[in-house]
């Protein structure tokens, strides 16, 4: 038996899993708190002497796991295997962790950024199973997106293809990704909140929202509880999901888009308003080839995605 072995980094949490060559399911894994204020020295050894244990405890040797895939956020140098110091991760500058990996482990390994993983995760493992032309938008904290073109991940000339939140999709809006008006800024976690607390400013009405706790979820909740101007700014939010998603179709031509996070839990506010304008602006029969459904792995998207880099990797590379 052959298994895949992947490594999820994150501010908060990291974990090692496992599962086996020809199976979509994680077979084990060990999880545990980044705290990152310890250093990198520190996080990578424990990454280690976790995936030591995985394979330990599950009879597993070294040379029968075919590669390890790790999933991190960027920027990261994927081609070189290094990570470049991410704003969760404040002292991993230009931590060479392929290598690494590779020298410690003796396993062949690959580092690709989060979305890019996010993107294999859902392609190999999830609701993009079967397509040659996905793309996966990521639509929580930020507004990223991974591309599987032509039956592979594209990631461009330096590895900053899909940063499709940094587009701008109108003179003024809320700030993402540095930008007024980005696709990020009406489409993410905080693009919502800001959002609110601009409509909030202005309206005399009665709502639900809790003025002293404006977030994504909590007008989400006042939304699902029919709250009329809550309804108001996830369609607006859905109006400009539509505009965005329809650059995407024009350009790419995808059988498929899926959508993470805040579409997974709250698909049902945005839904119409973005059909409504996908419908309006995107190429007919391109629209019409493209199915947009909400991502399926939900929490153990890291993982899967950290998988989904090492069976990427092995099928491309070995």
């Amino acid at each position: 038996m052959k298994y895949f072995l992947g490594i999820d980094i994150g501010g908060t949490k990291c974990a090692a899993v496992i599962c086996e060559e020809n199976s979509d399911k994680v077979l084990d894994k060990i999880r545990f708190e980044t705290l990152s204020e310890r250093g990198w020295n520190a996080v990578v050894e424990e990454l280690i002497s976790s995936s030591e244990a995985l394979l330990e405890r599950n009879g597993i040797e070294h040379e029968d796991v075919i590669s390890c895939g790790i999933s991190c956020g960027g920027p990261l140098d994927s081609e070189k295997g290094i990570i470049m110091c991410p704003p969760n991760l404040p002292d991993w500058d230009n931590v060479p962790l392929a290598d690494i990996i590779k020298e410690r482990l003796g396993i062949p390994c690959k580092v690709q950024n989060d979305a890019d993983a996010c993107a294999l995760a859902e392609w190999k493992f999830g609701a993009g199973r079967g397509c040659d032309n996905m793309i996966f938008l990521t639509f929580g904290t930020g507004m990223g997106a991974g591309l599987i073109l032509n039956g592979r991940l594209y990631t461009g000339a330096c590895g900053m293809a899909g940063e499709v939140g940094h587009v701008r999709l109108a003179p003024d809006g809320p700030v993402g990704y540095g930008k007024a008006g980005s696709f990020e800024g009406f489409c993410s976690g905080g693009g919502i909140a800001a959002n609110a607390e601009r409509m909030l400013s202005i309206y005399n009405g009665i709502t639900s929202i809790p003025r002293d706790n404006v977030t994504a979820q909590t007008v989400a909740v006042a939304a699902a509880q029919g709250d009329k101007l809550a309804n108001a700014i996830y369609r607006k939010c859905g109006e400009m999901l539509g505009h965005g998603i329809s650059v995407l179709i024009d350009i790419l031509n995808p059988e498929m888009i899926v959508i993470g996070s805040i579409f997974e839990r709250s698909g049902f506010l945005l839904k119409e308003s973005m059909m409504s304008v996908i419908e309006s602006e995107a190429l007919e029969l391109s629209a019409e080839k493209c199915r947009i459904v909400p991502a399926m792995l939900g929490d153990s998207i890291g993982d899967y995605a950290a998988l989904g880099v090492a069976k990427n990797y092995a099928e491309e590379n070995l």
